[in-house]
């Protein structure tokens, strides 16, 4: 993916991304998959943003029950909270498949020459955006693992997706163990109910490609 596509660069030229570069803000570096980019309980300057790839967000508890708390594709950001703060991390990024991760260390961000930093204010403002929009998706997340029942769970969850997509017709970010993970479910619990789902013509799926029969409102 281009740099100038990715949004936390929106309004930055070519020249300025050098100079990030020259000045030891930016770096570049390939992951294989399942590989922990930052683990839980580190502590981090650096955000994380995906050129290639894409990396899930986690949780996993001492008695380790996993759970997946975002799915972060091509151009979005990652773990930029956390490089804010300052603070330990209560989570871990693991690349989901191979992927190339561009990181941008804000402590270097704030000592630019005068150069510059003329684009310091705008990666900010564009920081600012991306985390409103992210704190919809937490918002989404949190809607979908409320409910008790796991048709309950997928209906909300599948109907999200449909109307994000536009289409009854999409695909999801995970496979079935993740997917168990994101909605805080039992693996076989979740494919049983999706079988008896299918059965009952509400939905089909193929992997992660599903189609929903019943009207969204």
């Amino acid at each position: 993916m281009e740099i100038f596509q990715i949004p936390i660069f929106h309004k930055i030229n070519k020249e300025e991304l050098d100079l990030l570069r020259q000045q030891g803000c930016m770096r570049q570096q390939q992951f294989l998959k399942n590989t922990t980019i930052f683990h839980m309980g580190d502590t981090i300057s650096e955000l994380g943003i995906v050129l290639s790839g894409s990396v899930v967000v986690e949780n996993t508890d001492l008695w380790g029950n996993r759970s997946i708390l975002s799915h972060i594709s091509q151009g979005q950001v990652f773990a930029e909270t956390y490089a804010f703060c300052g603070e330990p991390m209560m989570v871990s990024a693991i690349t989901a498949e191979p992927s190339e991760i561009l990181f941008l260390n804000l402590e270097r961000l704030q000592y630019l020459s005068p150069k510059a930093a003329s684009c310091r204010s705008v990666i900010m403002q564009n920081l600012l955006r991306i985390s409103v929009q992210k704190n919809l998706i937490l918002s989404n997340r949190i809607f979908c693992t409320t409910p008790k029942t796991i048709r309950e769970r997928l209906l909300i969850y599948l109907t999200g997706q449909a109307v994000r997509t536009g289409s009854t017709a999409f695909e999801i970010p995970f496979d079935r163990q993740s997917m168990a993970d994101y909605l805080n479910l039992d693996r076989s619990a979740l494919s049983k109910e999706l079988g008896k789902m299918r059965k009952e013509g509400i939905l089909d799926f193929h992997k992660n490609k599903f189609t929903l029969y019943q009207k969204l409102d």
